[in-house]
């Protein structure tokens, strides 16, 4: 029986995560475990910032975005000799196992402790959606949500003057959070990295559109693209229509989290205590057609998500 585990968060924040630390803090408190905070993730593995959590630890945070404990990046992790450091840390406080809640990188990491024999599950947290094991990660959905509050707020002044507005949507190197916005916002055109893109066309479209009585235009871009202003700067030249760009950012990660993303990330913390109280470890705990799946570290790693054409494809037609 597994006595003591810890909890992390790594690389970008995502809402929902502290959802995922109740969850998975309380479901090892009730198998009568101990359950250890770690602080900023793989540095404070490392450097031993820890601390013992009890049920009221995690009281009143299921509803507050970002992470109680703190997240950052760790070079340091990256190397053999940063393993070993927190692999130590580890046998010091008797931790057993590890809950990582992070992105791929996170994992890499958890999968390489792992391979030093501390038991480590991984739980997908990140805005992106570019797990591929997983339907949704944790905070996926209240980031397309915020998108789409703060598009809706830009299009009220984009109709007030004739405008198109270029909006750039945060996703890193995917397009998921850009192609649910843009079909949810009714936007002209979605802008990503999966599908070639034509301004030619585009400008071609706004100006058959004004034609038949459109008066403002929303085209949403994909982080991984970037070059808002660029595209809004070609827009505006080719079509004679005001064009303004607006880089969300992080705003997106920021915020209380949906109820999907709550229950989604209790679900999966629940799981991973699962799988620990069973002396399962090396494991990524993910969501497929709403049922809670799990599977190795490395073969989740390899697996490759495919992108939402059809999805992509409505919003096309649709936009006239």
């Amino acid at each position: 029986m597994i006595k003591k585990i810890g909890i992390l968060t790594s690389g970008g924040d995502a809402p929902g995560m502290n959802a995922a630390i109740r969850a998975v803090a309380r479901a090892a408190m009730s198998k009568g475990m101990e359950v250890y905070g770690i602080r900023r993730g793989y540095v404070g593995l490392i450097n031993g910032d820890i601390f013992e959590m009890n049920a009221r630890s995690v009281s009143d945070i299921i509803h507050r975005g970002g992470t109680m404990l703190f997240t950052a990046r760790c070079p340091e992790f990256r190397t053999e000799e940063g393993v070993e450091k927190a692999k130590e840390t580890c046998e010091k406080l008797g931790l057993e196992g590890i809950v990582v809640i992070g992105g791929d990188g996170s994992f890499r990491g958890a999968a390489d402790l792992s391979s030093k024999g501390i038991l480590c599950v991984g739980l997908p947290g990140t805005i992106d959606n570019d797990i591929a094991c997983t339907d949704y990660t944790i905070g996926y959905d209240t980031a397309m949500n915020t998108a789409m509050e703060m598009v809706d707020k830009l299009r009220d002044t984009s109709q007030s003057h004739d405008r198109c507005s270029v909006v750039e949507v945060m996703g890193r190197n995917a397009g998921y959070i850009a192609v649910n916005t843009g079909i949810a916002c009714g936007a002209i055109e979605v802008i990503t990295k999966e599908r070639p893109y034509d301004l030619d066309a585009i400008a071609k479209k706004m100006l058959e559109t004004k034609k038949n009585g459109k008066e403002n235009f929303v085209i949403i871009v994909s982080e991984g693209v970037g070059h808002a202003n660029e595209i809004a700067q070609v827009i505006q030249e080719k079509t004679h229509i005001e064009s303004r760009a607006t880089i969300l950012g992080h705003v997106q990660r920021g915020g209380s989290p949906t109820l999907r993303d709550r229950v989604i990330a209790t679900k999966m913390g629940y799981h991973a205590v699962q799988l620990l109280s069973q002396g399962i470890g090396n494991r990524v705990v993910g969501i497929q057609k709403d049922e809670v799946v799990d599977f190795d570290i490395q073969e989740a790693l390899s697996m490759k998500k495919p992108y939402e054409d059809e999805l992509h494809t409505i919003a096309e037609e649709l936009a006239l």
